[in-house]
């Protein structure tokens, strides 16, 4: 099991790695969190909906995602609460306080979870969340300690040295959890360590000595390896963008992002994209993307408020090309309609009218994955008809177009043939909506549109820059952490379990 000090110390991608060492050592190994609080999430092959960085962990395993490796996902909303997902489908919303007379039940669905996964893999790397010091939540908690211990499974503790203590943070931890619970802490690891390691070996030394511990490792920062990132404190650590870009992408930071991995491709292919939150920062760009979110009206609301919905639409009739994933979509109709109450209290909010489309909230929630294809072929989709897509679908509500045509014929889902419509785009190409996650994934969808903006500037299309593959992009992972690592060190912890 890996856990932190604190949330957002790495260990998302730390479990990646070690899944696809493990893979690359011909283990059969399967990731597992059991309780992870996040917007950013994806769905499986049966339809179920789980935290994205889980997605990701599997993927670099090399196995299929299934909700028994993220079977309790929490996706907060506005006004303190969170939608509370068990096994891939919505069981409740819920404030934190009512949250937690929910633990004890789902600690068993947790528990079957986990015997599930370990009856059919070799071993199960386990992420925790935030921190196992959390002294007021201990007796409650279901993602921790707790679950070391119903695994019996070993402990790496993860310290991010980025953001500085990482030597009180680290024994601080260890300071507030009982006896038994520092038995199962077998190593310690530093992450995100810039600079000379000779120079830390003093203070790495003086750890081991007041906590006993080993240091099985000090992992050095990375901006090259391209993983999807679960938390959005990513969006304020990410690198600038190389100085080869020719294409400005503006991608609207909502209050409640959520999927924001869906246009880190854009990036990889000769675009800057920047997450703009006030209208100083939106400026000219060549495209301007309104992401997914969970609280559709709340961050709605919230553009009228700031003033970016004016300046969106001031630009948009310019001529610049918007694109909006999900609620994004939503947001660009017409209007949005909440009379059962599903999102908010609000009843109805104004959309930015820039599709002719209205969206109707309904409690039941769509998640699927699809395959379709192109439907249209004007502005920035122009010569595009019958370019095929694949990515997943999760939203609540149902959109209802006027005028507008549909933006993709949906033809497949995992239960078999489809055929529906999805998205809408307006006449001239310029306003693109959709409720297809992962869009900008497909090469051939995503070299195609940005091209056609290229176009639209005067500048030369680019075909030369393909993004490297997403496996290749695990192997560096791997290569990266497995050389930080003392693997025969991690790999005897394994054999012994938590035995001293």
């Amino acid at each position: 099991m890996v856990q932190g000090t604190a949330s957002t110390v790495g260990k998302s991608v730390l479990v990646a790695a070690l899944c696809r060492i493990f893979k690359q050592d011909g283990i059969r190994v399967a990731p597992f969190k059991a309780q992870n609080m996040a917007l950013n999430s994806f769905v499986t092959r049966e339809g179920g909906e789980i935290g994205r960085a889980q997605a990701v962990q599997a993927e670099a395993a090399g196995v299929e995602a299934s909700v028994d490796m993220n079977p309790v996902l929490l996706k907060p909303e506005a006004d303190a609460r969170s939608q509370v997902i068990v096994l891939g489908k919505v069981a409740a919303t819920a404030t934190a306080a009512r949250y937690y007379d929910y633990t004890p039940a789902l600690l068993e669905v947790v528990r079957v979870s986990l015997e599930r996964l370990r009856s059919a893999y070799d071993v199960v790397v386990i992420e925790g969340a935030g921190s196992p010091a959390e002294i007021n939540l201990k007796e409650r908690e279901i993602a921790n300690m707790r679950v070391a211990r119903m695994a019996g499974a070993p402990v790496l503790l993860v310290g991010d040295i980025d953001r500085g203590g990482v030597f009180a943070s680290v024994v601080g931890t260890l300071a507030l959890l009982d006896e038994e619970e520092r038995r199962y802490v077998r190593g310690i690891v530093i992450n995100k360590f810039r600079g000379d390691v000779e120079l830390l070996k003093p203070g790495l030394q003086a750890l081991e000595a007041l906590t006993s511990k080993p240091v099985l490792g000090v992992v050095p920062y990375f901006r090259d390896i391209l993983i999807a990132q679960e938390d959005s404190v990513y969006l304020d650590e990410r690198a600038e963008a190389p100085p080869a870009v020719d294409l400005e992408v503006a991608v609207v930071r909502l209050p409640h992002i959520s999927n924001y991995d869906d246009f880190d491709p854009l990036e990889e292919e000769g675009c800057r994209v920047r997450y703009v939150s006030g209208t100083s920062e939106l400026d000219w760009p060549d495209l301007i993307i309104v992401p997914g979110t969970k609280s559709t009206i709340a961050d709605l609301r919230h553009l009228w408020r700031s003033g970016l919905a004016e300046a969106i639409v001031r630009l948009a009739n310019q001529g610049t090309p918007v694109v909006g994933v999900c609620g994004g979509y939503q947001m660009l109709g017409k209007s949005l309609h909440d009379a059962q109450g599903v999102e908010s209290g609000a009843g109805a909010a104004l959309g930015l009218g820039l599709l002719d489309m209205v969206t109707a909230f309904a409690p039941d929630k769509s998640t699927a994955q699809v395959r379709g294809k192109v439907v249209h072929s004007a502005g920035m989709l122009r010569g595009m008809r019958g370019v095929e897509v694949m990515g997943y679908e999760i939203h609540m509500g149902r959109s209802v177009l006027g005028q507008d045509g549909g933006a993709f014929h949906v033809f497949e889902t995992p239960n078999g043939a489809a055929d529906y419509i999805d998205g809408a785009v307006n006449a001239e190409g310029t306003v693109l909506g959709t409720y297809i996650h992962g869009l900008f994934h497909n090469g051939g969808f995503r070299r195609a549109l940005l091209n056609n903006l290229r176009r639209r500037r005067g500048l030369p299309e680019r075909w030369d820059r393909p993004v490297e593959d997403r496996d290749r992009q695990y192997d560096r992972l791997a290569d990266h952490v497995r050389r930080s690592l003392d693997m025969p060190a991690v790999y005897r912890i394994l054999e012994e379990g938590t035995t001293l």
